[in-house]
């Protein structure tokens, strides 16, 4: 496309709002040209966060669907699971191009949907339409989409994980455990006494046990990518720290198959991934490493027991996120998909 995209954030004032905001202001062909907050409305964005200051002359407004239609050309939608259906939908309706941030129309199955979400599914045309949005398995689907379902954090660093192993059948479809670790940003931008300070600060729990929402995502994908019915035992984790997300993924083997041949398979699947770093033997990922970037980092070793155990680290903003969502943007718009995403952690080792 020739000049400049003209994008809405609604749901700006989140951290996944926040985090589009700033990747989207070095984006050398968008222009946010309008952001929402139902709670914030009428504040300048740089009252909530002072280090936008590019945002300094747009104001968060409440979300009216009609007003926003001729003002953008793509709409990211970062609102909270079930508030994004209706939104979504008069958008999908009206021919906009669309990234939602929720979990709205990620499960093909509006059945399981409803199950895991306690939320009925209104929109089935919209939903049959949807692109599960992790360019590493659906590139050329997104690229022709109107919707794409951008995929939850936990989600991305399993699948990502398993993908290789999966496609190539190495690994047995039964008994995979994924055992994942997020920072505090993962639940979001609110007041919650369970996410204060003193509540999370030194502690390290997990949550969501048996119970995660995500668990039918990560189980829709790898049934996908395997061609068979595949259930996962999936515990997320808490840990005291701002962002970062860890997935250890454990797989047993089915054959007697050596760790460079494993490594082979793996650098072999992502060698054209932009975005998809394989480490050398012996290394594996840190969050500090893919913090702030649109990274995933990926480990590789085979324990006594011959089972794979693939550890893979992402930012649960950004890869998770944020940073995915205009990775898919860029897809949908035919820019370079590392425009604007090839910024590295800060971090000193």
């Amino acid at each position: 496309m020739s000049g400049k995209i003209r994008a809405v954030i609604c749901g700006a004032s989140g951290y996944t709002g926040a985090e589009l905001l700033r990747i989207l202001c070095s984006h050398p062909k968008v222009e946010v040209v309008a952001a929402t907050s139902e709670k914030s409305a009428n504040k300048p964005v740089t009252d909530l966060f002072p280090h936008l200051s590019q945002y300094s002359s747009l104001t968060l407004e409440p979300l009216n669907i009609e007003p926003l239609l001729d003002k953008g050309d793509v709409f990211f939608m970062a609102l909270p699971h079930g508030a994004s259906q209706k939104a979504v939908n008069s958008l999908y309706e009206h021919g906009k191009r669309i990234i939602d941030l929720s979990a709205d129309f990620r499960l093909r199955d509006p059945v399981v949907y409803e199950k895991w979400y306690k939320e009925k599914h209104g929109y089935h045309t919209a939903l049959s339409s949807a692109v599960y949005g992790l360019p590493e398995l659906y590139r050329e689907s997104i690229k022709n989409a109107k919707l794409v379902a951008n995929p939850g954090c936990y989600p991305t660093s399993a699948i990502l994980a398993l993908f290789p192993a999966l496609t190539q059948k190495i690994v047995n479809t039964a008994d995979i455990v994924i055992d994942s670790k997020s920072g505090v940003s993962g639940a979001g931008r609110k007041a919650d006494l369970a996410l204060s300070f003193c509540e999370v600060n030194n502690g390290f729990k997990a949550y969501g046990v048996s119970t995660h929402r995500h668990t039918p995502e990560i189980e829709q994908e790898l049934s996908v990518i395997a061609g068979t019915d595949i259930k996962v035992s999936f515990t997320p984790h808490l840990i005291p720290v701002n962002r970062g997300m860890l997935s250890t993924v454990y797989a047993k083997l089915k054959t007697d198959i050596a760790i460079d041949d494993v490594s082979a398979i793996y650098n072999d699947a992502y060698k054209n991934e932009p975005f998809v770093k394989v480490l050398p033997k012996g290394m594996f990922p840190d969050t500090r490493y893919v913090s702030g970037t649109n990274y995933c980092h990926i480990g590789l070793s085979i324990n006594h027991n011959k089972t794979l155990i693939v550890v893979s680290a992402i930012d649960n903003l950004i890869k998770g996120a944020s940073g995915q969502a205009v990775q898919n943007m860029n897809l949908m718009f035919g820019y370079d998909e590392t425009t604007a995403l090839e910024s590295l952690s800060p971090v000193v080792p």
